[in-house]
């Protein structure tokens, strides 16, 4: 179980607060969003009003026994990113994710030993802040999810990732298996709902991103 920017059902997204609260809720990862001066948000402009910056961040996090999801929002500070992971000592629990190939690219050659997940859909338009793919017709909604098994394997290989962050609208048995086939595990985002949870743990999804980890941790447990 991921808490998404931490557990931003729960507490303000990307503060301290937040963070606490998927540590509390029981989350086996925690993800938050890098932007570009190592702060935790999502974009310059939607810094917390509680900031707290990446060094403080893993300073926290070192202490918790919980894995962690870094969200890269953006190319040109990859170098910075993998110091501070390095400098916490924090290597064999962090994963780092993007949308950006170029940004999993350079994290392969500067971090290699970090496992790499490409993002997928890239936020261009704040679609995940809405129930995506809302906008599209159920048609093109599914038209879409029909072949993305066959565009998963390309996307991993050109981004160099061996892993693989997919909007749960898009998840299918077709998918999961064709992740699996290249040795990719599946990160299903961002499930708020006991049903949407219940149908991703059916279909082997490796990691279910939630605003509410509590929540989804509960809808797993019951009978």
């Amino acid at each position: 179980m991921i808490g998404h920017r931490g557990a931003r059902a729960v507490a303000p997204e990307n503060t301290l607060a937040s963070l606490e609260a998927a540590v509390a809720a029981g989350a086996d990862i925690v993800e938050f969003d890098i932007s570009p001066r190592l702060q935790l948000a999502h974009s310059a402009d939607e810094v917390p009003r509680d900031p707290v910056d990446l060094d403080a961040a893993l300073d926290y996090l070192r202490a918790q026994g919980i894995g962690l999801h870094l969200d890269v929002k953006l190319p040109g500070y990859e170098w910075e990113v993998v110091q501070l992971v390095r400098r916490h000592r924090l290597d064999d629990r962090a994963i780092v994710s993007t949308a950006w190939a170029g940004v999993t690219r350079t994290f392969a050659r500067l971090a290699p030993e970090l496992p790499r997940a490409i993002g997928y859909p890239r936020d261009r338009y704040g679609v995940a802040r809405l129930p995506w793919p809302g906008t599209l017709t159920r048609a093109g909604a599914g038209s879409l999810r029909a072949v993305m098994p066959a565009r998963l394997p390309l996307l991993l290989r050109r981004a160099r990732a061996n892993a693989l962050a997919l909007h749960h609208t898009l998840c299918s048995p077709a998918s999961v298996a064709a992740a699996h086939r290249v040795g990719a595990p599946v990160l299903a985002w961002t499930a708020n709902d006991p049903t949407v949870v219940r149908r991703l743990a059916s279909l082997g999804i490796d990691g279910i991103v939630s605003d509410d980890p509590g929540m989804a941790l509960a809808t797993l447990s019951a009978p």
